[in-house]
């Protein structure tokens, strides 16, 4: 079986999961691992599949003419190495929920990335938006990230106590709960 990951990018309508998941049952590919999300009215996906008995990307490749030209949709696909494919989320420390408020400006997310990027930390998720009026404007972003188990905890918090004061933002950070299945 060969794996391949489908990124698909247009402007948000309905029937768009509906199409490319049709597609996908249609040719026998198994939907490994997905997410989707609509960003300021555009529509993102990214799919791993496995395609039985086929390692060809043009072959998957070609299966989305029709939704890249009736429905105005780009959709990329590339190859997985199956060694390259895991089914754990991967958390070698333990999970926490990084939230940061403030004013829309400029550097927020690299400056708060990059010092996690510094200390070693792996973004696992981010989101952010502008919520709020027109008029005010609030910048929200959520973090998932891997601490590591021997993580210096107080250096990060001073150095996030620093970002805050530096960007004008509300910065906190929190375990995430976990349940073992």
């Amino acid at each position: 079986m060969g794996f391949f990951s489908v990124s698909v990018v247009g402007r948000d309508r309905p029937g768009i999961v509906a199409g490319i998941s049709r597609i996908l049952f249609e040719l026998g590919c198994n939907i490994e691992d997905s997410s989707s999300t609509i960003l300021s009215g555009q529509f993102a996906m990214l799919l791993v599949v496995g395609f039985p008995g086929v390692s060809s990307v043009e072959a998957l490749d070609r299966a989305f003419a029709g939704v890249r030209s009736g429905m105005g949709l780009m959709v990329s696909v590339n190859p997985v190495d199956d060694g390259d494919l895991s089914r754990e989320k991967g958390f070698r420390g333990s999970p926490h929920i990084l939230s940061v408020y403030g004013a829309d400006r400029p550097g927020i997310v690299c400056r708060v990335t990059q010092e996690l990027a510094n200390r070693n930390v792996n973004v696992t998720d981010l989101n952010t938006q502008v919520v709020g009026s027109k008029e005010r404007p609030v910048y929200v972003m959520i973090i998932e990230a891997d601490i590591p188990d021997d993580f210096d905890m107080p250096g990060l918090e001073a150095e996030l106590e620093s970002l805050r004061k530096e960007l004008h933002v509300s910065i906190s950070i929190r375990p995430i709960e976990t349940l073992e299945l």
